[in-house]
Protein backbone atom coordinates (compact mmCIF):
# COMPACT_ATOMS: atom_id res chain seq x y z
CA UNK A 1 0.00 0.00 0.00
CA UNK A 2 3.22 2.47 0.74
CA UNK A 3 4.53 2.00 -2.81
CA UNK A 4 1.16 2.94 -4.51
CA UNK A 5 0.29 6.07 -1.91
CA UNK A 6 4.41 7.01 -2.83
CA UNK A 7 3.84 6.53 -6.65
CA UNK A 8 0.66 8.33 -6.34
CA UNK A 9 2.13 11.34 -4.43
CA UNK A 10 5.43 11.76 -7.23
CA UNK A 11 2.52 11.54 -10.03
CA UNK A 12 0.73 14.39 -8.10
CA UNK A 13 4.01 16.36 -7.91
CA UNK A 14 4.72 16.61 -11.53
CA UNK A 15 1.10 17.09 -12.51
CA UNK A 16 1.51 20.00 -10.18
CA UNK A 17 4.73 21.18 -11.12
CA UNK A 18 3.65 20.83 -14.63
CA UNK A 19 0.41 23.09 -14.34
CA UNK A 20 2.04 25.50 -12.49
CA UNK A 21 4.44 25.92 -15.46
CA UNK A 22 1.50 25.82 -17.86
CA UNK A 23 -0.23 28.71 -15.85
CA UNK A 24 3.13 30.86 -15.73
CA UNK A 25 3.77 30.45 -19.57
CA UNK A 26 1.81 32.39 -22.56
CA UNK A 27 0.12 29.85 -24.44
CA UNK A 28 -0.20 32.29 -27.63
CA UNK A 29 2.86 30.30 -29.26
CA UNK A 30 6.55 31.45 -29.82
CA UNK A 31 5.69 34.80 -30.90
CA UNK A 32 4.82 35.23 -27.25
CA UNK A 33 6.58 33.64 -25.09
CA UNK A 34 7.18 29.76 -24.73
CA UNK A 35 4.35 27.45 -24.49
CA UNK A 36 4.35 24.21 -22.77
CA UNK A 37 2.86 20.87 -24.13
CA UNK A 38 2.23 18.40 -21.47
CA UNK A 39 3.25 14.90 -22.62
CA UNK A 40 2.21 12.01 -20.71
CA UNK A 41 3.91 8.63 -21.85
CA UNK A 42 5.48 5.55 -20.60
CA UNK A 43 8.78 4.75 -18.75
CA UNK A 44 10.00 3.00 -21.56
CA UNK A 45 10.48 6.02 -23.96
CA UNK A 46 11.71 8.07 -21.80
CA UNK A 47 13.76 5.40 -20.42
CA UNK A 48 15.10 4.41 -24.03
CA UNK A 49 16.12 7.89 -24.44
CA UNK A 50 13.87 8.28 -27.83
CA UNK A 51 12.31 11.87 -26.21
CA UNK A 52 16.23 12.90 -25.54
CA UNK A 53 16.08 13.34 -29.32
CA UNK A 54 12.86 14.22 -30.86
CA UNK A 55 11.63 16.75 -27.98
CA UNK A 56 15.08 18.97 -28.15
CA UNK A 57 13.58 18.96 -32.22
CA UNK A 58 10.07 19.93 -32.03
CA UNK A 59 11.14 22.48 -29.87
CA UNK A 60 13.37 24.07 -32.51
CA UNK A 61 10.94 23.54 -35.16
CA UNK A 62 7.61 25.03 -33.11
CA UNK A 63 9.17 26.84 -30.26
CA UNK A 64 6.82 24.60 -28.51
CA UNK A 65 8.40 23.07 -24.87
CA UNK A 66 6.83 19.64 -23.81
CA UNK A 67 7.02 18.47 -20.23
CA UNK A 68 7.15 15.00 -20.30
CA UNK A 69 4.79 12.87 -17.33
CA UNK A 70 6.52 9.29 -17.62
CA UNK A 71 4.06 6.58 -16.44
CA UNK A 72 2.49 3.09 -16.85
CA UNK A 73 0.38 3.23 -19.94
CA UNK A 74 -2.96 2.64 -17.10
CA UNK A 75 -1.42 5.60 -15.16
CA UNK A 76 -0.74 8.01 -18.43
CA UNK A 77 -4.43 7.25 -19.65
CA UNK A 78 -6.43 8.19 -16.00
CA UNK A 79 -4.35 11.92 -16.66
CA UNK A 80 -6.09 12.04 -20.26
CA UNK A 81 -9.00 10.99 -18.41
CA UNK A 82 -8.65 14.15 -15.56
CA UNK A 83 -7.69 16.16 -18.58
CA UNK A 84 -4.10 16.79 -16.50
CA UNK A 85 -2.50 16.60 -19.83
CA UNK A 86 -2.53 17.78 -23.39
CA UNK A 87 -1.50 14.65 -25.19
CA UNK A 88 -0.31 10.67 -24.90
CA UNK A 89 1.63 8.17 -26.15
CA UNK A 90 1.21 4.92 -24.83
CA UNK A 91 1.33 1.57 -25.50
CA UNK A 92 -1.95 -0.20 -24.86
CA UNK A 93 -4.14 -0.83 -27.85
CA UNK A 94 -7.21 -2.34 -26.27
CA UNK A 95 -7.16 0.66 -23.22
CA UNK A 96 -6.30 3.39 -25.97
CA UNK A 97 -9.42 2.14 -28.27
CA UNK A 98 -11.44 2.48 -25.30
CA UNK A 99 -10.64 5.83 -23.96
CA UNK A 100 -11.18 6.75 -27.67
CA UNK A 101 -14.72 5.09 -27.43
CA UNK A 102 -15.21 6.98 -24.19
CA UNK A 103 -15.36 10.00 -25.71
CA UNK A 104 -11.58 11.56 -24.15
CA UNK A 105 -9.44 11.64 -27.54
CA UNK A 106 -11.00 11.31 -31.29
CA UNK A 107 -8.45 9.77 -32.73
CA UNK A 108 -5.99 7.03 -32.15
CA UNK A 109 -2.50 7.30 -34.05
CA UNK A 110 -0.40 4.81 -34.66
CA UNK A 111 3.20 5.65 -34.69
CA UNK A 112 5.71 3.21 -34.08
CA UNK A 113 6.12 -0.27 -32.69
CA UNK A 114 8.99 -2.34 -31.07
CA UNK A 115 8.52 -5.80 -29.41
CA UNK A 116 8.79 -7.58 -26.33
CA UNK A 117 11.14 -10.02 -25.14
CA UNK A 118 11.30 -12.85 -22.09
CA UNK A 119 14.60 -12.43 -20.39
CA UNK A 120 16.14 -14.71 -17.87
CA UNK A 121 19.52 -15.24 -16.05
CA UNK A 122 22.46 -17.22 -18.20
CA UNK A 123 22.84 -20.58 -17.35
CA UNK A 124 20.14 -21.44 -15.68
CA UNK A 125 17.20 -24.43 -16.21
CA UNK A 126 15.14 -22.68 -18.36
CA UNK A 127 17.34 -21.42 -21.62
CA UNK A 128 16.90 -20.16 -25.24
CA UNK A 129 17.73 -23.69 -26.34
CA UNK A 130 15.21 -25.50 -24.08
CA UNK A 131 12.18 -23.13 -24.24
CA UNK A 132 10.39 -24.16 -26.51
CA UNK A 133 7.70 -21.69 -27.21
CA UNK A 134 6.72 -18.73 -25.32
CA UNK A 135 3.89 -20.93 -23.58
CA UNK A 136 6.24 -23.74 -22.99
CA UNK A 137 8.41 -21.16 -21.03
CA UNK A 138 5.69 -19.34 -19.07
CA UNK A 139 4.56 -23.03 -17.81
CA UNK A 140 7.51 -23.98 -17.10
CA UNK A 141 8.60 -20.50 -14.98
CA UNK A 142 4.86 -21.32 -13.04
CA UNK A 143 5.24 -24.95 -12.64
CA UNK A 144 8.53 -24.87 -11.06
CA UNK A 145 8.57 -21.69 -9.53
CA UNK A 146 11.44 -19.96 -10.90
CA UNK A 147 11.74 -16.30 -9.94
CA UNK A 148 10.10 -13.90 -12.15
CA UNK A 149 9.75 -10.03 -12.03
CA UNK A 150 6.59 -8.03 -12.94
CA UNK A 151 6.19 -4.54 -13.54
CA UNK A 152 2.90 -4.86 -11.67
CA UNK A 153 2.32 -1.14 -12.25
CA UNK A 154 -0.91 -1.43 -14.83
CA UNK A 155 1.76 -0.63 -17.52
CA UNK A 156 1.74 -1.35 -21.11
CA UNK A 157 4.17 -3.79 -20.63
CA UNK A 158 2.13 -5.05 -17.30
CA UNK A 159 -1.08 -5.22 -19.38
CA UNK A 160 0.90 -7.30 -21.97
CA UNK A 161 2.00 -9.52 -19.54
CA UNK A 162 -1.12 -10.32 -17.83
CA UNK A 163 -2.17 -11.46 -21.10
CA UNK A 164 0.32 -14.09 -21.75
CA UNK A 165 -0.32 -15.75 -18.76
CA UNK A 166 -4.15 -15.62 -19.42
CA UNK A 167 -3.44 -16.88 -23.03
CA UNK A 168 -1.70 -20.09 -21.38
CA UNK A 169 -4.50 -20.09 -18.26
CA UNK A 170 -2.40 -19.33 -15.10
CA UNK A 171 -3.42 -17.41 -12.44
CA UNK A 172 0.63 -15.84 -11.50
CA UNK A 173 0.35 -16.79 -7.76
CA UNK A 174 3.47 -18.61 -7.30
CA UNK A 175 5.48 -18.09 -4.84
CA UNK A 176 8.81 -16.97 -6.69
CA UNK A 177 6.64 -14.16 -8.68
CA UNK A 178 7.42 -10.50 -7.45
CA UNK A 179 5.76 -7.60 -8.27
CA UNK A 180 8.17 -4.48 -8.57
CA UNK A 181 5.28 -1.85 -9.31
CA UNK A 182 7.78 0.75 -10.94
CA UNK A 183 9.00 1.51 -14.42
CA UNK A 184 10.89 -0.63 -17.21
CA UNK A 185 14.23 0.59 -16.37
CA UNK A 186 13.77 -0.19 -12.51
CA UNK A 187 11.95 -3.54 -13.28
CA UNK A 188 15.27 -4.76 -15.11
CA UNK A 189 17.59 -3.98 -12.44
CA UNK A 190 15.44 -5.29 -9.84
CA UNK A 191 15.42 -8.53 -12.22
CA UNK A 192 19.20 -8.95 -12.29
CA UNK A 193 19.73 -8.18 -8.78
CA UNK A 194 17.13 -11.44 -8.33
CA UNK A 195 18.47 -13.23 -11.35
CA UNK A 196 14.84 -13.46 -12.35
CA UNK A 197 12.83 -13.97 -15.23
CA UNK A 198 11.32 -10.74 -16.53
CA UNK A 199 9.26 -9.31 -19.94
CA UNK A 200 10.61 -6.49 -20.82
CA UNK A 201 10.63 -4.28 -23.65
CA UNK A 202 13.29 -4.72 -26.64
CA UNK A 203 13.95 -1.07 -26.38
CA UNK A 204 14.75 -0.29 -22.75
CA UNK A 205 16.80 -3.81 -22.57
CA UNK A 206 18.94 -2.86 -25.21
CA UNK A 207 20.20 0.67 -23.81
CA UNK A 208 20.53 -1.09 -20.20
CA UNK A 209 22.44 -4.25 -21.93
CA UNK A 210 25.95 -3.53 -20.66
CA UNK A 211 24.47 -3.42 -16.87
CA UNK A 212 22.53 -6.87 -17.17
CA UNK A 213 23.52 -10.17 -17.23
CA UNK A 214 20.11 -11.54 -17.92
CA UNK A 215 19.91 -12.55 -21.90
CA UNK A 216 16.84 -13.62 -24.41
CA UNK A 217 15.21 -16.54 -23.86
CA UNK A 218 12.27 -16.21 -26.24
CA UNK A 219 11.34 -13.29 -28.97
CA UNK A 220 10.06 -13.09 -32.37
CA UNK A 221 6.29 -14.54 -30.95
CA UNK A 222 4.18 -12.13 -32.82
CA UNK A 223 2.13 -11.56 -29.46
CA UNK A 224 4.94 -10.02 -28.13
CA UNK A 225 4.89 -6.92 -30.60
CA UNK A 226 4.83 -3.70 -29.11
CA UNK A 227 2.48 -0.90 -30.43
CA UNK A 228 2.88 2.82 -29.71
CA UNK A 229 0.04 5.43 -30.46
CA UNK A 230 -0.40 9.05 -29.70
CA UNK A 231 -3.97 10.72 -28.96
CA UNK A 232 -4.60 14.22 -28.24
CA UNK A 233 -7.06 15.05 -25.57
CA UNK A 234 -10.03 16.22 -26.90
CA UNK A 235 -10.95 19.78 -25.94
CA UNK A 236 -14.73 19.20 -26.26
CA UNK A 237 -14.12 17.26 -22.80
CA UNK A 238 -11.99 19.11 -21.30
CA UNK A 239 -11.89 22.61 -23.00
CA UNK A 240 -8.56 24.20 -21.22
CA UNK A 241 -5.80 21.47 -22.74
CA UNK A 242 -3.24 23.06 -25.59
CA UNK A 243 -5.27 21.07 -28.42
CA UNK A 244 -3.50 23.21 -31.25
CA UNK A 245 -0.14 22.61 -29.52
CA UNK A 246 -1.21 18.71 -29.06
CA UNK A 247 -1.91 18.84 -32.78
CA UNK A 248 1.19 20.22 -33.81
CA UNK A 249 3.07 17.39 -32.07
CA UNK A 250 0.84 14.73 -33.43
CA UNK A 251 1.72 16.14 -36.93
CA UNK A 252 5.51 16.66 -35.84
CA UNK A 253 5.49 12.47 -35.27
CA UNK A 254 4.14 11.77 -38.71
CA UNK A 255 6.35 13.93 -40.82
CA UNK A 256 8.80 11.91 -43.19
CA UNK A 257 12.07 13.69 -41.18
CA UNK A 258 11.14 12.31 -37.88
CA UNK A 259 9.60 8.79 -39.10
CA UNK A 260 13.33 8.84 -40.42
CA UNK A 261 15.00 10.23 -37.10
CA UNK A 262 13.13 7.35 -35.09
CA UNK A 263 13.92 4.83 -37.82
CA UNK A 264 17.71 5.19 -37.78
CA UNK A 265 17.03 5.59 -33.20
CA UNK A 266 19.76 3.17 -31.54
CA UNK A 267 21.13 1.75 -34.81
CA UNK A 268 24.83 3.20 -34.60
CA UNK A 269 25.11 2.19 -30.76
CA UNK A 270 22.92 -0.52 -30.40
CA UNK A 271 23.08 -2.11 -34.10
CA UNK A 272 20.08 -2.55 -34.01
CA UNK A 273 17.15 0.25 -34.77
CA UNK A 274 14.91 0.52 -30.75
CA UNK A 275 11.79 1.49 -32.88
CA UNK A 276 10.21 0.59 -36.23
CA UNK A 277 7.80 3.28 -37.22
CA UNK A 278 3.95 2.43 -38.77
Amino acid sequence: MNRYLANTLIILSMILTAGCTQSSVPSAGPASGLQVLTLATTTSTQDSGLLDILLPLFREQTGIEVRVIAVGSGQALELGRRGDVDVLLTHAPEAEKEFVRDGFSRERIPVFHNDFVLLGPPGEILSKQSAASLDDALRRISSDNLPFVSRGDDSGTHRKEQQLWASVGIEPQFSNYLSAGSGMARTLRVAQEKQAYVLADRGTFLVLRSELSLEVIVEGDSRLLNFYAVMAIDPVRHPHVHAEAADRFISFLKETSTRQTISEFGRTKYGQPLFFVE
